[in-house]
């Protein structure tokens, strides 16, 4: 799952659901799931169009085409066609969803992404194949084995670095500041990606860090929480930062340890109006209480978003850090046919006040910027994440609760130089005392007593603008 930077999206694997993966190209209509949906009459041109291109393939290609692929091939194109996080998944992707949901697959142990139309490492996981083999963030990936990533899809290079453990792959690599590409030869293994990770920070305050949210994501953080509890924590620093989210189930769970039952963290909504969904803590035991600070940044997309949404909007916690990734839209997991399968974006969803976070994200409450550079240091052992958002992906859905933001985001976009000088990272320290965004919110803490006392150095402006919303 971290070799691929989409599959982090949140996943409902809905099996009730079967999607055919053959194309019935009959006039009469298009066979999907179980029912026949009734094709309109300008479908009937496109389906004609298709059916005229793929004969001419199969006649007047050089080499004798594989039908099979082929289909495959259109599917995926037409998949990939809708928006960043709509995919088609082959039968080894779809086997290994199951693995990524529970944090585990076998591979090389990075997140990939596109950017300037060139593959290239979003951060490598610790502790991974990939990661002690020197490869950073911003590093461009020329080559996997012996086939150039030009055109490449991301799911396509996610499926070739993937594989056995013990086997090897080899990726060519370019970094910034190198005279020329190097050569990395990497034996892959089975990565384990850990969900929760807490220590204590002083005598009173706890700090617990969710890497990605996962099926037992609640359960370790339920476990984290208890053991720190024991130590004397009571106040927490929760960090969401570089968190690309994962399962919805697990984000309305962590919300509920900091939530009485019943409170609404997330609702969806289709396309339909009555397509809306509520999800509700439903935890019996009481919530945590203690003052509490939320760290996010521009990593923190999807799930990592809705928990920060969620207790921003309840005044539960105050979020500190800078504006997160922005993703505010759902996918729905349907089986193919032969055992593939795509993953499709069925909804958006909105913050507990009504707000949709596509293309924005969550706005910090107290803006703490991290150090950025432009180009990855060999040896850095600090965390290093390259600054990508949402609104910067091809095809990304709109949002269609801030119509002023497109008008100052073209604005700023015209003012803005492209290509590789808009690519720099975020550089998140390893040690703590050096992090300026815990080291402010350790400041903040010593002086609460109660929640709400966090949200005591708020702007002027902010508390107003909050009063403004609860009017």
């Amino acid at each position: 799952m971290q070799d691929n930077l989409e599959e982090k999206d949140m996943i409902r694997i809905n099996k009730k659901k079967v999607l055919m993966a053959a194309l019935i190209l009959l006039l009469t209509g298009i066979l999907i799931g179980q029912g026949l949906v009734q094709a309109k009459p300008d479908t009937y041109e496109d389906l004609k169009a298709f059916t005229q291109a793929l004969e001419l393939v199969k006649r007047n290609y050089v080499e004798n085409p594989d039908n099979r692929e082929l289909i495959q091939g259109a599917i995926r194109g037409m998949i990939s066609s809708l928006d960043p996080h709509s995919s088609y998944m082959n039968e080894r992707s779809f086997k290994e969803m199951s693995m990524d949901i529970k944090g585990e697959f076998q591979g090389v142990g990075i997140q990939i992404g596109i950017k300037n139309q060139q593959l290239t490492i979003i951060a490598p996981i610790e502790d991974t194949p990939g990661f002690r083999a020197g490869l950073a963030a911003g590093d461009k990936i020329m080559k996997i084995n012996e086939e150039w990533t030009k055109d490449m899809t991301i799911e396509q290079a996610v499926d070739k670095m993937r594989g056995p453990k013990n086997t090897q792959v080899r990726l060519l690599i370019y970094r910034e500041g190198w005279e020329k590409p190097k050569d990395f030869k990497i034996t892959r293994d089975v990565i384990k990606v850990q969900s929760v990770k807490s220590e204590m920070l002083d005598n009173e305050i706890g700090y617990v860090k969710l890497i990605q949210f996962q099926g037992q994501t609640a359960e370790e953080l339920e476990k984290a929480l208890k053991t720190l509890e024991t130590k004397g924590m009571k106040k927490l620093v929760l960090d969401l930062r570089n968190d690309p989210g994962g399962l919805l189930d697990a984000s309305v769970d962590v919300s509920g340890k900091f939530l009485p039952k019943d409170k609404l963290v997330v609702y969806l909504q289709g396309r339909q109006k009555n397509d809306r969904k509520d999800f509700l803590t439903t935890s019996p035991d009481a919530p945590r209480e203690y003052p509490m600070i939320i760290l996010v940044n521009t990593g923190s997309a999807s799930a990592s978003e809705i928990v920060a949404g969620a207790l921003q909007d309840s005044k539960r916690a105050l979020i500190m850090g800078t504006q997160t990734f922005g993703k505010g839209s759902v996918q729905t997991v349907f089986p193919l046919e032969g055992g593939a399968g795509i993953r499709l974006t069925t909804a958006k969803y909105y913050t507990p006040s009504g707000r949709s976070i596509q293309n924005v994200g969550i706005t910090p409450d107290i803006e703490v910027k991290l150090p950025t550079i432009k180009e990855a240091k060999e040896g850095n052992g600090d965390s290093m994440h390259v600054v990508v958002r949402e609104k910067d992906l091809d095809r990304h859905l709109k949002n269609e609760t801030v119509k002023e933001e497109k008008k100052k985001d073209k604005e700023k976009e015209k003012s803005t130089p492209s290509g590789d000088d808009e690519f720099v990272m975020e550089v998140t320290p390893k040690d703590k005392k050096e992090d300026i965004q815990i080291q402010k919110a350790i400041e903040i803490l010593k002086r609460s007593v109660k929640a709400e006392d966090v949200f005591k150095d708020l702007p002027v402006s902010a508390k107003t603008e909050k009063t403004e919303k609860e009017k």
